[in-house]
């Protein structure tokens, strides 16, 4: 069988079906495939698989010129295979005969006390001196998320299904060591979902006694769920802001597995916002699909019809940012997604959309918000500084300006 036998026990070649590695292994022997070679097919037949765009049979040139053999002939199949590879990540993903992996039901998940020693305040997990970034603090109440976001950097982090709950929460929070001169912005939806859980282990009865005491601290709670039961029988300290992620539907139908629809989510924050609290909108990760300006428009215009910004204290912007753990965990799951659709760019160290391809996203949202842009503060989550002249017209010199102009803004809606 040749070079490709050394491949019978790699974790990528189980993942192919069956018809692509009979293929391959034909095609290998015919062509005299080097081990590289091998590899880069493997890799291109498991992308398509994923993207559920045909097998490597099915881009595999059927007619070439007829003066082209050996090294020549095999070069010209790998290039035609890799031009035709190419062009399904440098255009728009196409979601229309898309089928996402139809077994994703639910996870199976046991859920955990933990009271060893640990940190539960830090800093956000994804922070970096390259791009322009809010020094957001995180809380870890909870670890571990219960929905199934094919893009999800948490699956990077954390395995096996446990959802780690902090058994002495009230008194590490009593603990922590916060000047009570210095005004702080922490978030608990890095490590879980703010609200999936609900006040289960009294969390939230917790967080919002924690806020209460803290006048000084924007408490955060983000979230894809419309598990709002807590918050609509108990007061919402006025310093906490309850924030949505927020997609069209065909995103979170492909992609967002075991989440609320919009329209739910939508229908829980406009309950909130009606209660007289905070609320917040995060279009992260925005994604490149074909259909995605009316999407997106669709979906700001129900927020500028249903929602005052007057309790509207954010929108932030983002996109699809990688790290190769991620990547690598992500093709290891064989399932259907077209989240790796896209050509992966160096950004700071990382991978996303090449900048154009984000400039013109981002800067397309930002004009459909025009009513609110006096009104709401917005803001980039993790990305290029140069981005911001080009999509707000505006810009900050470092980290610690962003910050300051971000919980500054904050406190401005809070006290209102």
């Amino acid at each position: 069988m040749g070079k490709i036998t050394q491949f019978y026990n790699n974790k990528n070649w189980e993942i192919l079906n069956t018809r692509n590695q009979a293929f391959l292994e034909k095609e290998s022997n015919s062509l005299r495939l080097s081990f590289q070679e091998i590899k880069q097919l493997i890799d291109i037949a498991m992308d398509l698989q994923a993207w559920d765009e045909g097998e490597l049979s099915s881009i595999w040139p059927t007619s070439y010129p007829e003066n082209l053999k050996d090294r020549d002939l095999k070069t010209y199949i790998i290039t035609a295979v890799k031009e035709h590879w190419v062009s399904l990540k440098n255009n728009p993903t196409n979601y229309t005969n898309f089928t996402p992996t139809s077994d994703i039901k639910s996870k199976d998940l046991n859920f955990v006390n933990i009271s060893e020693e640990r940190t539960i305040l830090g800093d956000c997990p994804v922070a970096s001196e390259k791009t322009r970034c809010c020094n957001l603090k995180t809380l870890d109440a909870v670890i571990n998320c219960g929905f199934d976001c094919s893009y999800c950097t948490i699956q990077s982090f954390y395995k096996g299904g446990k959802i780690l709950f902090e058994k002495n929460l009230k008194s590490k929070l009593d603990k922590l060591d916060l000047d009570p001169q210095k005004k702080y912005h922490i978030g608990t939806g890095q490590s879980s979902d703010s609200l999936m859980w609900g006040n289960r282990e009294n969390t939230l009865k917790h967080l919002f006694n924690f806020a209460t005491s803290n006048p000084n601290v924007i408490l955060e709670l983000k979230t894809k769920s419309d598990n709002i039961e807590y918050l609509l029988k108990n007061p919402i300290p006025k310093n906490v802001l309850v924030t949505w992620s927020l997609n069209p539907q065909t995103i979170i139908d492909n992609e967002e597995h075991l989440t609320a629809s919009l329209d739910q989510r939508l229908t829980a924050a406009k309950q909130i916002h009606n209660k007289g609290a905070l609320v917040g909108f995060h279009f992260h990760p925005m994604v490149h699909y074909v259909g995605w300006e009316t999407g997106y428009k669709e979906l700001v215009s129900r927020l500028l019809s249903d929602f005052d910004p007057k309790n509207v204290a954010l929108i932030s912007i983002g996109t699809l940012t990688f790290i190769k753990p991620v990547i690598k965990q992500i093709r290891n799951r064989n399932f259907k997604t077209k989240i790796l659709q896209i050509p992966l760019d160096d950004a700071e160290g990382k991978l996303s959309y090449p900048y154009e391809t984000k400039r013109d996203m981002f800067r397309e949202l930002y004009s459909y918000f025009k009513p609110w842009h006096e009104k709401v503060f917005f803001y980039m989550c993790m990305e290029d500084k140069r981005l911001w002249l080009d999509v707000f017209n505006r810009e900050y010199a470092t980290n610690e300006e962003f910050e300051k102009d971000m919980i500054d803004n904050y406190f401005t809606k809070i006290n209102y």
